[in-house]
C-alpha cells in the first residue's frame, strides 16, 4: 500500500542514524523506529532524531502500522537474519554493504528477497555520487573506447592510530570486517557498474598498522574483467600523512580520470573536463549532528558526503514501491548486485589465503 509519505523503520544505531535516517526522510519517507541492541542508546537516539519509537524488538518493529520499508545498517554478520525477517513481513528493504560473510549468505538474501517479492536495494550509494556517475556514465558511452587498464588507489590516514575506535565487528575476519568489506566492496560495485563482471583476481591482505585484528586495513588486488581489461585496485585506511587518491579508467581512444569530483578526460584532441549534466548534480554535503560523532568510525561520515547519495536511493526505493519509473542511468544496484559484489569479495579472500589467481564464476 503506497501513501504519500510512505513508513521506515532503520535497524542500526550508528549510520543508520547519521545517513540512513536523514536520507529517508529528505527522500519523502516517515522513519516510525529506530532499532537497536542497547535500549537506553536507542531510545537516546530516537528521542534526539525525533523517531517515535526506539526498539529493540525487529519484530515490533515491523509490526508497527504504516512501515513498509526497512533500513538495514548493521554489522554484515547480522544482516541475513534482518533481511530475511523484514522480507517475511512484506517489506521493502536496503541493506548496507558489505552485504554479507559470504556468497552463500548473500544468495540466501537475494532469494528471501526476490520470494517474497519486495523491492530489494544495495547501499552502495556512491553509484549516485556525482564524480562516479559521470565518469561510469562517460565510459559506458564510450568516450575513451574500449576500456583496457584501471587503476584505483585510496590511501587516508583515518586508522593509521592503532588506538583508533572502530565497530567490533571491523577488526574481525569471521563477521565481514575488514577494509575489504567496509571500502572494497564499494570499488568492486563501481568496477563493475562501470566496465563490467570481474573475471578473476590476484589479491594479498595486509595490515599496515600495528594492532591485534584478524581482518584487514589494506589490500592489493589485480584484477581482469570479463571484457578484457586488466586492473589494480590498492587502498589502506592505515597510511600516515596526506591522503593519496588515484582513479584512471584507460581505454583504446583515451583515459579518464578523477580528481575530487571533477572529471577529465585526454585523448587525440587534448584534455577537458567533463560537464555534469543536471540530473547528475546533487546538494552540497550536509553533516550529520555533532553529538551522534563518538568514534573514529563515526568521525569518516563526520563531512556528510553519503547524505545526498543516499537521498538519491531512497528516491529510487519510494518510486520502485509505487510502481513508477526510474531512472536507469545511474542505476540502482540490488541485492543481485549484492550478490555478485560478494563472489568477488570471496574470490579476493581465498586469493590471498592460496596465493594463487582465483577465477569468478556465475553459480
Amino acid at each position: 500500500m503506497a501513501f504519500d509519505r510512505p513508513g521506515a523503520i532503520v535497524v542500526g544505531t550508528g549510520f543508520g542514524v547519521l545517513t540512513h535516517l536523514r536520507a529517508l526522510r529528505a527522500a519523502g519517507f516517515d522513519v516510525h523506529a529506530l532499532v537497536g541492541r542497547d535500549p537506553a542508546k536507542t531510545e537516546e537516539r530516537a528521542k534526539r532524531s525525533g523517531v517515535p519509537h526506539g526498539l529493540t524488538s525487529l519484530e515490533q518493529a515491523l509490526a508497527l502500522p504504516g512501515v513498509e520499508a526497512v533500513a538495514v545498517a548493521t554489522p554484515p554478520h547480522t544482516h541475513a537474519a534482518i533481511v530475511e525477517a523484514a522480507a517475511a513481513a512484506g517489506k521493502h528493504l536496503v541493506c548496507e554493504k558489505p552485504f554479507a560473510r559470504d556468497a552463500a549468505e548473500a544468495r540466501r538474501m537475494l532469494d528471501a528477497a526476490e520470494s517474497a517479492g519486495v523491492v530489494h536495494l544495495l547501499g552502495t550509494e556512491f553509484r549516485f555520487a556525482t564524480g562516479q556517475a559521470l565518469a561510469t556514465r562517460a565510459v559506458r558511452q564510450g568516450l575513451i573506447g574500449e576500456p583496457r587498464l584501471i587503476t584505483l588507489i585510496l590511501q587516508m590516514p583515518g586508522l593509521a592510530d592503532p588506538r583508533s575506535e572502530v565497530p567490533g565487528w571491523w577488526t574481525r575476519a569471521s563477521e565481514g570486517g575488514g577494509w575489504l568489506g567496509a571500502y572494497g566492496s564499494h570499488v568492486v560495485d563501481q568496477i563493475r557498474a562501470t566496465v563490467g563482471e570481474i573475471a578473476g583476481v590476484s589479491a594479498s591482505l595486509g595490515q599496515v598498522a600495528e594492532r591485534d585484528w584478524t581482518a584487514e586495513d589494506s589490500y592489493t588486488v589485480h584484477f581482469r574483467t570479463r571484457g578484457g581489461a586488466d586492473g589494480v585496485i590498492q587502498s589502506s585506511a592505515a597510511t600516515w600523512g596526506a591522503p593519496l587518491a588515484c582513479l584512471r579508467f584507460v581505454g583504446s581512444g583515451g583515459t579518464l580520470w578523477l580528481e575530487g569530483d571533477a572529471v577529465h578526460v585526454g585523448d587525440a584532441s587534448g584534455q577537458r573536463r567533463l560537464d555534469v549534466p543536471p540530473d547528475l548534480e546533487l546538494p552540497p554535503p550536509s553533516p550529520p549532528d555533532p553529538g551522534l560523532l563518538s568514534t573514529q568510525y563515526d568521525m569518516l561520515h563526520s563531512m556528510g558526503i553519503d547524505l545526498g547519495p543516499y537521498t538519491r536511493l531512497f528516491e529510487v526505493l519510494r518510486a520502485r514501491m509505487r510502481g513508477e519509473p526510474v531512472p536507469d542511468d545511474p542505476a540502482a544496484a540490488t541485492f543481485a548486485d549484492g550478490l555478485a559484489c560478494q563472489r568477488v569479495l570471496d574470490a579476493i579472500r581465498r586469493s590471498a589465503r592460496e596465493e594463487r589467481w582465483v577465477s569468478i564464476d556465475d553459480d
